[in-house]
Formats: structure tokens, sequence, C-alpha cells
């Protein structure tokens, strides 16, 4: 036997131990009810990986409902999802980000205007999937009461998912989250001088 046959013979022999490791893991996991995934982080994606599940989502026939705490300005995502309005309720309800209003008072306000729509969603046993994007940013700065949030959430129907996105976290969602990433930046083309670029920032 040649060392590349008696190589791809290890490799297959490992492959096979894997292979029965993660079926008795798939077995094991038999439990279905909606999720709470929270994207936080510093890096580029968060939203973007909460919109690709929107995508998922309307490939499967669940109907989605989007809220978007903080930003104003329209997004591709936006335009895109919008074709959808009989699967997909979005709701843009934010006029910038915060560095861009200057005004708490007024971000308070829509936030909370944001947060009455988000609530509707979130009774709502047709929609399957809830994006709160931003969310993080809105509780981060106080505009919500946490507490509240968390109980709209824990309160919504058994198998309803949601996914909220926005940098700095709650400690406390991160807590009541199923799945939690974070997204690290290791390397930004905005830091080079690059403006945001169509369809791949905004």
């Amino acid at each position: 036997m040649t060392e590349s046959e008696e190589r791809d013979e290890r490799h297959k022999a490992r492959m096979a131990r894997k292979k029965a490791v993660i079926d008795e893991k798939i077995a094991q996991a038999s439990d279905e009810r909606g999720l709470l995934l929270v994207h936080s982080g510093n890096g580029k994606g968060k939203s973007s990986s909460a919109f690709g599940m929107v995508a998922r989502a309307l490939g499967h026939g669940i109907k989605v409902g989007v809220v978007q705490f903080i930003k104003g300005a329209a997004t591709g995502e936006e335009a895109f999802f919008r074709r959808f309005p009989e699967e997909v309720r979005y709701f843009r309800m934010g006029e910038g980000f915060t560095w861009e209003t200057q005004d708490r008072q007024r971000d308070k306000l829509k936030a909370e205007e944001a947060w009455q729509v988000a609530r509707e969603l979130l009774a709502d046993e047709d929609i399957g999937l809830v994006v709160l994007d931003e969310l993080n940013i809105a509780l981060k700065h106080g505009y919500l009461e946490l507490d509240v949030v968390l109980a709209d959430l824990h309160a919504r129907p058994f198998l309803q998912h949601v996914v909220v996105t926005g940098r700095g976290a709650r400690d406390e969602l991160i807590e009541a989250a199923d799945t939690v990433t974070d997204m690290s930046l290791v390397k930004h083309a905005f830091k080079a001088g690059v403006k945001a670029q169509k369809g791949i920032e905004f």
C-alpha cells in the first residue's frame, strides 16, 4: 500500500468514527422549539447573518417579521424582502445611528415605538421567525427596559424563533439565549479608507 493509500485509509477510519459520534448527538437532539439567537460583537456580519436566516425561513414557507431599531437609511435587504409582503412584515423604525441623531430622548421614543411593533410580531403565532435588528444597541443605551424585553421574548409562541442583532449584547440577554455568536473583528476595509459599498455594507 502506498503512503497516499495509507493516508486515505486513516482518513476513512477517522471519518467513520466521527460520523458515529455526530449521528449519536443528532439522535439525542430530539427537542423542537423556538430558539432565541443573539448575534453580537464588533465584527461585520451580525445583521447579514440574520437576513440570511430570513431567506432560509422563506425557503421553507415560514413567515417572517423584521423590526429594525436605530437604523434609519434603507438597505438592500429591505428593498429585497419588501418584494414579499405576504411573507415578510418589515418595519424600519429608527432614524439613524446614535452619533447621527444626537438626541437621546428622540431615540428612546423611537425605540419604544419599535418595541410596540415587535410585541405584536412576538404575539403572532403565524410568524415563525422574528428579526430584531440592532435591538442590542437600544438595550445597551437604556432606550428600553431590559426586563420588559426579556418577558416579552419569553412569552412568545412556543415554536417562534427570534434573532437579536447588534453590538454590546447585555449579559442577561446572552443568558436567556439558546445560541449566541460573537462576531469578532479581524480586518475591515473601512479602516483602510474604503467607503461603505452597496451590496456589502448596506
